[in-house]
């Protein structure tokens, strides 16, 4: 039969709360860059098939790769979010 003794929890030296928070604040870094690449890959694919303008989606799909390569290497998600503001706005105005 099993035993029921009491329960044996894994001990750690130190505490690496600093850890878990670096990596947790850098899960959200990726997630919040890579939201805003894909909304901007899906805005430029979206003026490409409805308005016909290819040149400007290949424009908007490069600078929102560079765009996402600074903010990760910068920990840096706002420049995704104001290249979707542009876009937005290419997509209005082309």
């Amino acid at each position: 039969m099993a035993s029921h003794d009491t329960p044996e929890y894994g001990t750690a030296d130190g505490n690496d709360y600093a850890a878990h928070e670096s990596m947790y604040e850098g899960f959200l870094l990726m997630v919040g860059v890579g939201i805003a690449y894909v909304v901007n890959i899906a805005i430029a694919l979206a003026i490409g098939g409805t308005k016909g303008a290819w040149l400007t989606a290949a424009g908007i799909i490069v600078v929102a790769t560079v765009v996402a390569a600074f903010g990760l290497i910068a920990n840096a998600q706002k420049p995704g979010y104001v290249l979707v503001v542009l876009s937005l706005l290419a997509l209005a105005v082309v």
